[in-house]
C-alpha cells in the first residue's frame, strides 16, 4: 500500500526507572477501538511537535512530573487493515525515550483524557501485568545491554 493510502499516528514514550528499580506506568483508560489498560507514559505527537517535546509534554500530562528525554531506546510499529475515524487504514509508529525526571509530583494534570493516574510499578513486574500495551515489553527489550534511567 503507497503511504498517500494511509494515515500515519506517531507516538513518543518515556521510559523512567528510578533508583528503587520501579517504572513509571499508566492506565489508558481506553477509547475508540483501544481496551483499557497499562501504558507508558506518552502518546500521539502534535503537528508541529519534536518527539522530545513531545516526550516532555505527555509526561507532565500523564505524570505530572516533569522531564529531561535522552536517547532513543526502542522503535515500533503496526498497522491496522480495520480503518480508523475518516475510513482509512493507518500505520502507528512509536518511539520510546530514556528520560529522567527533573521536578513536579505525582498526578495526571490532563482533564478529562485517556490517562486515569500514574503509577511507579517494580520493574520486574511490568512485563507480567495484564492487561498491558505491546509498548511497555518493546521499551523493556530495548533496555537489555544498556542504561534505562
Amino acid at each position: 500500500m503507497h503511504f498517500t493510502e494511509y494515515n500515519t499516528r506517531v507516538a513518543a514514550y518515556a521510559l523512567i526507572v528510578d533508583e528503587d528499580e520501579r517504572v513509571l506506568l499508566t492506565w489508558f483508560v481506553g477509547g475508540d477501538s483501544a481496551a483499557a489498560c497499562w501504558t507508558m507514559p506518552g502518546g500521539g505527537v502534535e503537528y508541529d511537535e519534536s518527539l522530545p517535546d513531545a516526550v516532555v509534554r505527555e509526561v507532565f500530562e500523564e505524570t505530572g512530573y516533569t522531564v529531561d528525554v535522552g536517547d532513543p531506546i526502542a522503535v515500533t510499529h503496526f498497522t491496522n487493515a480495520r480503518t480508523n475515524r475518516d475510513g482509512r487504514p493507518y500505520k502507528s509508529v512509536g518511539v520510546v525515550f530514556a528520560a529522567t525526571i527533573t521536578g513536579g509530583s505525582l498526578g495526571t494534570t490532563e482533564v478529562d483524557a485517556t490517562t486515569a493516574y500514574a503509577q511507579w510499578v517494580p520493574l520486574d513486574e511490568a512485563p507480567s501485568l495484564e492487561p498491558r500495551a505491546d509498548i511497555i515489553d518493546v521499551a523493556l527489550a530495548g533496555t537489555r545491554g544498556s542504561s534505562h534511567r
